[in-house]
Formats: C-alpha cells, structure tokens, sequence
C-alpha cells in the first residue's frame, strides 16, 4: 500500500538518529578532528602550497643565477608537497576508519531499537503489515539510516572546514596580489547551487520512498516464497512465482533508477555552474594581464572552494532518502503499543479461574459494525476442560488469543481469579498460560533447547519427564544427537506428527495452570492422533482447559462444550443437551461422526 506522499516529511525527524553518536563521542569526536585537518589540508594547504612554495622552487626568469635555491633549500621547499598530501591522506584515512567504525555502531542501534519495537507490538499489527516488508525495514530501512547520519554528522563538519580554507586561501592570494580581488566575484555562483539542491531534492525524497516500498515488497514476496516451498512445488507453482519475483524485480529496478538519475543529476548541475564561475575568472585574468603561474593558485583554490558544494549538495540528496527511510522506520517505533504492562503490576502464582464479561473484540476498530467476537460472558472454574466449537471463522482462536493478551477487548473485561488481566504483570500472565497451536513453531535449537524456552515458574517436571509425558522419547532417542539434535529451521527434519509432540513436550514442562490447546490433532493420521490424544489427556490433568476442537474425536476430552457462531456463543452446556438443543452442533457433530 503506497503512503501519501502530500504531507511533507520534516528534516528536524532525522535530528532524534544523530543522539546515536553520544555515547561514542570519543571515536566520532576523533573522527571530526581528522575531518578539520583533511579540511584545512586540502581547501587552504593545495591552494597556499602552489602560491606561495611554487614560486620559490620555479622562480621567474628575471631572477639571476646567484639568487637559485641551493640543494637543501630545495629539498626543504619540495619536501612541503608530500608533506601536505601526508597530511591529507593520513587524517582523510583515520577520518574515513573512525566515522565508519561509529556508522557501525550506529547502525546496529537502530537495528535493535526497531527490532526491539517490534517484539512489543500486538499481533494486529503484524496481521497489517507483510513480514517481507517489515524485514526490509529492519535491513535496508535501517542501513540506508546510517549511511545518511554518517555522511551528514561527517561532511557537514569536513566540507565546510574545506570550503572556508579555500575562501580564506582567495582573499588572501587577493590581497596579496593587485587586481586580483575580481576572483572573490566567482564566489557568487554558490547562491545559484541552492535552487537545483533545493528542487532535486524535493523530487528524490518521493522518489526515495517509492524505491523503499518497492524493496519491501520484493522481500515480502521471497519471504512468502521461502515460507511456501512446499506449496510451491505441490502445486506446480514454480513458474507463476519466477514470474512475480521478475515483475517486483524490474519494478523496484526502475524505482532505483529514478533514485540513481536524481541522485546523481546534482554533481553535473553544479560542476557546469562552478566552471562558469571558473570561466569568468579566467577571462577577466586574461584581460588584466596575469601571468599563468600567478593565476594557478586562484584556479586551485576556486575549485577547492566549488568542490564542498558539490558535496554538500550531495548530502541533501541523501537526507532526503534518508527522511524517506525514517518514515517507514517511524511507522514500526511510532506504532501504538496496544498491550503494554499496568503501572503497578500485579504478580503472583495464578489458579485459573476465568471470566470472560460482556466481552468483544475486533481486527479492525474502525468497523464496530462486524466485530469479531460480541459480548461473549463466559465462565470457566479452576481445573475446567471447556470445548470451544463451531464453524470455521466462529472466533473460537480469537477468544483464546484474547487471554494471553495478544490483543485486547475492545469492551467488556476478562478476569483471571477474580483479576483483570490489565492489571497483571505481562509475562506472569503469560508465564501462568502454556499454548499449543495448531501449526507449533519449533527454532532452530536443539531438541532440549526447544523444550526448555517452556520454563517458567511453574516448572515442575524435568526435561526428561515431559518428553516421556508427551509420547516423544520413541523418536528423540533414535535421533543422532538425541536431545542436542538441532532441528533446523521450524523443525523442517522433523515430521508433522513429531513437531506436535515436541510442543506437547514443551507444554509438560512449562506446567502452567491455564492451558489452550487449538486441536493438534487437525493435520495429523489417526495414529498420530491418537498417540497426541494420549498426551492431551496427561497434559489437562489439574488445569483449566480450553480446547478448541476442529476434530470432534477430541470433545471427549472436554467436561463442557461451547458452541459459537458468528463472535458469539450460542450454546453452553454437556454434549448431550446441547446436541439436542443446537441445530448447529448437531450439524457439524453428524458431519464427523
């Protein structure tokens, strides 16, 4: 979705990035240190050098032979050039190194900062935004940052420096020189840079952006891809998705390339403008009479004074793909944090008593008119298997999102013993709840590793015991590593029935008093149904349960069931006078039988 553009992005938005470089105000000082010397150096040192050095080493041909410079004097004069050029280099080198070892650094903080965002946001905001797009926020939104607060904090300290040593380095050759104050006239083409700075610049940041987009939505359709490899191939899908990645490709080529044409129409613009400058210089040269090797110096210190304008021009072409960046990287650090803890949290061991009260929620808060759940009242005792049933769409997964808080009510509250839930800590409340999707997700760590990112408070069993509990040990021991096996990227060396039992495992061993299970069995053959069944019985013992069942065969699990329909409940009760009240029950329970 392309943002408007209609709203100016202001230049005081990238100022918060610069506070970045506090803490690395030695290296960065360091760094603007060797600028100054670079600047001095090149803009006032070149054009000094050539006035006043040259002449001694070529002197005119009205100087008689007695008055030539002997060998050492010489040498001494020569030795000036390496001198400033040593000078140069070495301060332009540690310069270079220390800005780029702050970039960095500072790079990796904006990283971080926005990945750290991104950890704290609900669910909702991923449902909005593609993970491939937000992946190229935190890596090319990011980078193209840096570069920007290094080339800025840098170049706005170095090229003036360089400027100002040039201008210093004219009026000095003018004062010094009859008839030459004229050259301090060319300076006046620098007023006349700033209206195609100025205009360019106003184009690239639109240009920027769309770029920006245009790169995120070529990640989100790899990331896709990569995620559906197996869809892909089962479907013979391979042309259609070369065939996308092709277009989004050539897309985001053309947006860079509006990027490149703008960015880099600036440096001609201006070098046509200074060799005017330059021109004039030299034709009113010519008509007053000055010698070539007078004039030589001017020449340089002109160009030394013309070049940082070109630089700077350059910077602003880079603030304004780097404003382009920080408004997609605001959208992620601006975004309301909707789940957040109390300011006086509560924290203690919960038993699981549950109220839902005149409860309702929806994705979209604008539309009230179609929520996805409506006043849900509900109540669940301490130790309560409750069957959550109904349709596909019914927000049967909603209701049980809304308790760990991935999201909360748009009204209504919900109570765990006799607590509201906002007013408990976060990650007790979450600590006193173990869940296991439909579709687990298993890291990339060992089979240990992914067992024991279950461990919280409530941690009783050890890790051996939740495997045996969870029906797993059968197939952890014949692998290799046994427990240290790594299991790849979500558990891809692991099959589906497998996968399931490892989040079992995972539950057992995170042992939290409230448990929701949205059915594992739904994918899985009938023997490894009934192998998880085994284990969700074990599991439920002595916690209050909420089952949502897609499969009927795990209702027998449940002590109540609840029928919904629509984000409402329609029904409450024991299978058998709900089965003869709820025609949709009925309905979907004949289906399967």
């Amino acid at each position: 979705m392309k943002r408007s553009l209609k709203k100016e992005i202001k230049v005081d938005r990238i100022f918060p990035y610069f506070l970045l470089l506090k803490p690395l105000w030695l290296p960065f000082s360091g760094a603007l240190i060797c600028g100054i010397i670079y600047g001095v150096s090149s803009g006032f040192g070149l054009p000094f050098m050539m006035e006043q050095i040259f002449p001694k080493i070529f002197p005119s041909d009205s100087i008689d032979d007695t008055q030539k410079l002997e060998t050492l004097d010489l040498v001494l004069y020569v030795g000036w050039f390496p001198l400033v050029f040593l000078i140069r280099g070495v301060s332009g080198y540690f310069n270079t190194y220390l800005i780029n070892f702050c970039g960095v650094k500072v790079l990796e903080k904006i990283r971080v900062q926005v990945f750290t965002k991104l950890q704290r946001l609900p669910l909702s905001f991923f449902h909005k935004n593609q993970e491939g797009d937000l992946l190229s926020r935190v890596s090319n939104d990011t980078g193209q940052l840096q570069n920007a607060v290094l080339s800025i904090s840098n170049d706005l300290v170095r090229q003036p420096i360089t400027f100002v040593g040039a201008v210093a380095a004219l009026v000095l050759i003018a004062l010094q020189n009859e008839g030459m104050s004229f050259v301090l006239l060319c300076l006046l083409v620098v007023p006349i840079c700033i209206f195609p700075i100025r205009k360019i610049g106003q184009i690239l940041l639109v240009k920027a952006l769309g770029m920006q987009e245009t790169a995120g939505g070529m990640t989100a359709i790899l990331s896709e891809n990569l995620s559906a490899s197996r869809e892909v191939r089962a479907f013979n899908l391979e042309d259609r998705e070369i065939q996308r990645f092709r277009d989004s490709s050539r897309e985001y080529l053309w947006a860079r390339m509006k990027v490149i044409k703008y960015s880099h129409l600036l440096t001609p613009i201006i070098e046509i403008i200074t060799a005017l400058g330059i021109s004039v210089a030299i034709f009113q040269a010519s008509k007053t009479g000055i010698k070539l090797e007078a004039f030589i110096p001017v020449i340089m210190a002109l160009y030394m004074s013309y070049e940082p304008i070109k630089k700077l021009g350059s910077i602003q072409n880079q603030l304004k793909q780097a404003l382009a960046s920080i408004q997609r990287i605001d959208d992620i650090l601006d975004a309301e944090e909707s789940v957040v803890d109390p300011v006086n949290p509560i924290s203690k061991e919960l038993v699981g008593e549950i109220q839902f009260q005149n409860v309702s929620f929806s994705y979209d808060e604008s539309d009230k008119a179609s929520p996805a759940l409506h006043s849900i009242n509900l109540a669940i005792e301490p130790g309560e298997v409750v069957a959550l049933v109904g349709p596909s769409g019914a927000g049967k997964t909603t209701l049980a999102g809304l308790l760990p808080r991935f999201f909360d009510p748009v009204e209504g509250k919900i109570l765990i013993d006799g607590i509201d839930i906002t007013h408990l800590n976060l990650r007790n409340l979450r600590e006193s709840i173990a869940l296991v999707p439909q579709k687990p997700f298993l890291f990339d760590l060992s089979v240990e590793g992914n067992i024991k990112l279950g461990k919280s408070q409530y941690t009783g069993n050890s890790l051996l015991d939740s495997v045996e509990k969870a029906n797993a040990a059968e197939f952890v021991y014949e692998l290799p590593n046994k427990l240290k096996e790594r299991l790849g990227e979500n558990g891809n060396r692991l099959s589906g029935g497998q996968i399931q039992r490892l989040a079992m495992a995972r539950a057992f061993y995170k042992n939290s008093p409230i448990l929701i299970l949205d059915e594992a069995t739904s994918a899985l053959d009938s023997e490894n149904e009934n192998i998880i069944h085994e284990s969700m019985a074990q599991l439920i013992k002595g916690k209050t349960t909420i089952l949502i069942a897609h499969r009927f065969s795990s209702i027998r699990l449940a002590t109540r069931i609840i029928v919904m329909d629509g984000g409402k409940i329609i029904a409450n009760g024991k299978h058998k006078e709900i089965y003869e009240s709820c025609e949709l029950y009925k309905t979907l329970y004949d289906r399967q039988a």
